[in-house]
């Protein structure tokens, strides 16, 4: 690359991974969305099959622990396989399977039904997320990967906007069609795009760049002159080591802010805002869903901002911070609010903010401080040790909402883990995870 960024044939550098990030952000980003529908039509759906079917929320919210379980046991191996087989075909089996599982989830009976579904959900889920966040390392240096990342991460916020009104849409409009009640509907409907997603993946997505037909020669040689100033494994596969991953001291202490801050705050805005919501005295389907969006709408800005001031400050262990004390501080106030819209709403949007902000930026630290040969098993084990909270969490709250008739000791207890996670991860590091200053053309700028 010469002095004004041009490469073989007069390309740039910015030019070859803008092309990249169109080709690929889209489509991945869509399936995100997917994938986090799933979660919010469970927790929507909750509201009308726990009077059909007789549930309390201590049986849902171990359901909702079950598809933690089904998800650790399958989380490492996923990641594995994908090492193995290519990110074309595990994504898309992962895709189909749990679409066809979600369908099956319209046709549960009662509790244990339930229980057996939503296992079988989580095993067909898992490895879809780190999946992915591996998959970004083959295409893209660290000089653009925190920005693609949290545009990928942005999904969740999306579906979060969409998810809640056209959740109650459906509930609403399709109840009695064919018979079927509103949350059945929403099962099937929501279970077809995945299925359809995952035979588009066979032909749309490439293993590696190398891979890749729809890139020239040249464009291949300029993304691997880029990947030379990375370590090794980036350019050329490197063996995953199981004994390496698992004696990482900083992998494991990564895994432990995840699962306290990230997955403790995600249960309760994937799972228990609609109930929160309904506490407040929101008692109409689609104002609840439209309500729902609001605060995913306020935290996608939020979290572009913080995001854009990460990266300009190639700092992230603070900003990582003041994504968790949001979320802690939301959480803490919303139990003792819950009885004011307004004010629910209000906390609800503060903690969903530093959700997001804390999410997006927590993904950009791993690839940083993890070696080459740790990362497949240790972006799978991260989000395994997650799924650990997710397992217990929506239990927890759910035996406490039951025994106590409200939301105020379980909130409190989970928002005292969220700010743990943020201790954790400060005093682990000793300087802020700082990447490379990031090239002049930048694909995000680009293309937001």
């Amino acid at each position: 690359m010469n002095n004004d960024g041009l490469t073989h044939a007069g390309q740039t550098e910015g030019a070859v991974f803008r092309r990249v990030a169109w080709r690929l952000m889209p489509f991945l980003f869509i399936c995100l969305v997917f994938n986090w529908l799933d979660r919010v039509a469970v927790s929507f759906a909750h509201l009308q099959f726990g009077a059909d079917l007789h549930i309390s929320d201590t049986v849902f919210g171990l359901s909702v622990g079950l598809f933690s379980a089904g998800y650790l046991l399958c989380e490492i191996p996923s990641n594995l396989v994908m090492e193995r087989w290519g990110a074309r075909r595990t994504l898309a089996r992962i895709m189909i399977f749990w679409g066809l599982v979600t369908i099956g989830m319209a046709f549960v009976q009662g509790a244990y039904s339930l229980y057996v579904a939503r296992t079988l959900l989580g095993m067909a889920e898992a490895g879809f997320f780190p999946g992915v966040i591996l998959y970004l390392t083959y295409w893209f240096p660290s000089a653009y990967r925190a920005r693609i990342t949290s545009r990928f991460i942005m999904a969740i916020a999306v579906c979060g906007i969409v998810g809640g009104p056209s959740a109650t849409w459906i509930m609403t409009h399709m109840a009695g069609v064919w018979g079927w009640h509103g949350w059945q509907w929403l099962f099937l409907l929501g279970g077809l795009p995945p299925v359809i997603a995952g035979f588009v993946a066979f032909g749309w997505l490439a293993d590696r760049p190398a891979d890749a037909r729809w890139l020239g020669r040249d464009e291949k040689n300029i993304i691997l002159q880029a990947m030379v100033r990375e370590p090794p494994s980036v350019v050329r596969p490197v063996r995953a080591s199981l004994a390496s991953a698992f004696s990482n001291r900083t992998l494991w202490l990564l895994s432990l802010s995840y699962c306290l801050t990230i997955t403790c705050t995600g249960n309760v805005v994937n799972f228990w805002v609609p109930s929160l919501l309904r506490a407040a005295g929101v008692q109409n389907l689609q104002q609840l869903g439209l309500l729902s969006a609001l605060p995913h709408g306020v935290g996608i800005v939020a979290m572009l901002l913080a995001c854009q001031h990460s990266d300009q400050q190639q700092e992230r262990r603070w900003h990582f911070a003041l994504g968790g004390a949001l979320a802690m501080a939301g959480m803490l106030a919303l139990p003792w609010m819950v009885h004011g819209t307004m004010s629910t709403v209000f906390f609800l949007t503060i903690m969903v903010a530093g959700y997001l902000i804390a999410t997006a930026i927590f993904w950009s630290i791993p690839a940083s401080l993890l070696p080459a040969q740790d990362r497949a098993i240790g972006f799978a084990l991260i989000n395994c040790c997650g799924q650990v909270s997710s397992m217990l969490v929506p239990v927890l709250i759910g035996f406490l909402k039951t025994r106590l008739g409200g939301f105020e000791v379980a909130l409190s207890i989970v928002s005292l883990f969220v700010g743990l996670g943020v201790v954790v991860l400060l005093a682990m590091t000793a300087r802020p995870a700082r990447l490379p200053a990031s090239p002049s053309h930048s694909i995000v700028d680009s293309h937001s």
